[in-house]
């Protein structure tokens, strides 16, 4: 299904004043500021190596930074609004001093946080909880009027693995974003992305199932986040570990793109950029 002729999708959000055009696809670069990611390698809870990270990925071609001080891998360990907030508030105001026109996405699933954060300089907010882990969210994101990227989950990140049962995982999905869109149509947020939320509580199969039927969720006519980088979904499968998952990651990054992602959250910027580029290399061609 191709994105630009099938469904007519919203093209551009406004991110603080900053345009992002989403007629091509953006990629967006994951600095954990967690000592327990999954992923070492993503690891930079210390200021100097956040930011070090942050001005690598802009050099990289990353459009936007996703920050996250909260780890969301399973069973991972809860922490305070107050820890969460004192790990990430210096990183963002830190890449707001070094990289003023750089466009900082909050993963976090509490409004206080959300707030804290956008008042500090920073433009989107990324909730893996879709407004249900925080009931102040969604009038907090009206409020606040910025991007908001609703992402599908069940549970939280200590009982998602246990709620990873469905009769229809894209009927499902499908039926959440719609509910929840409307929900937030109603207070007047106006940017909203999608995030089928893959791995989060959803097995290998759920989440292979979510990627194929990727351009199904054009219907809603907004852009989709693929967030697949180094997941279980890959290495499980190869029988690997996240550190080796970087060529399965730009596999399934690529079909994403196919399937009409419009935004490759990712840890590795570089590669998920060449891969846009290749396949809007390809998609051009006229037969």
């Amino acid at each position: 299904m191709a994105k630009d002729t099938v469904f007519h999708k919203k093209a551009t959000i406004n991110a603080g004043g900053h345009l992002i055009n989403l007629s091509t696809p953006k990629v967006m670069g994951i600095i954990n500021l967690t000592p327990d990611s999954f992923f070492a390698d993503s690891r930079k809870p210390a200021v100097v190596d956040a930011l070090q990270q942050a001005g690598q990925m802009l050099a990289d071609g990353a459009a936007m930074l996703d920050l996250g001080a909260y780890s969301s891998r399973p069973g991972a360990t809860d922490i305070s609004v107050q820890e969460e907030t004192d790990r990430l508030l210096p990183v963002v105001e830190a890449i707001v001093r070094e990289y003023p026109e750089a466009i900082l996405s909050i993963d976090t699933f509490r409004a206080p946080v959300a707030e804290a954060a956008i008042k500090s300089g920073a433009h989107i907010i990324n909730d893996i909880g879709g407004g249900q882990l925080d009931p102040d969210m969604f009038i907090t994101v009206a409020r606040l009027k910025v991007p908001y990227i609703l992402m599908h989950m069940k549970g939280t990140p200590q009982t998602m693995v246990q709620q990873a049962h469905y009769k229809n995982v894209f009927n499902e999905v499908l039926d959440y974003f719609i509910t929840l869109y409307a929900q937030l149509r109603q207070l007047g947020v106006h940017d909203v992305i999608l995030d089928p939320g893959f791995g989060f509580a959803k097995t290998a199969e759920h989440s292979y199932t979510l990627l194929n039927r990727l351009d199904g969720i054009n219907l809603l006519g907004l852009p989709i986040l693929a967030g697949v980088s180094r997941k279980r979904m890959i290495y499980g499968t190869l029988g690997t570990t996240a550190a080796d998952a970087l060529n399965g990651t730009t596999v399934l990054n690529t079909i994403a793109l196919m399937k009409g992602a419009d935004i490759l959250r990712v840890h590795d910027v570089k590669p998920a950029v060449e891969a846009v580029k290749l396949w809007q290399t390809t998609t051009a061609i006229q037969n």
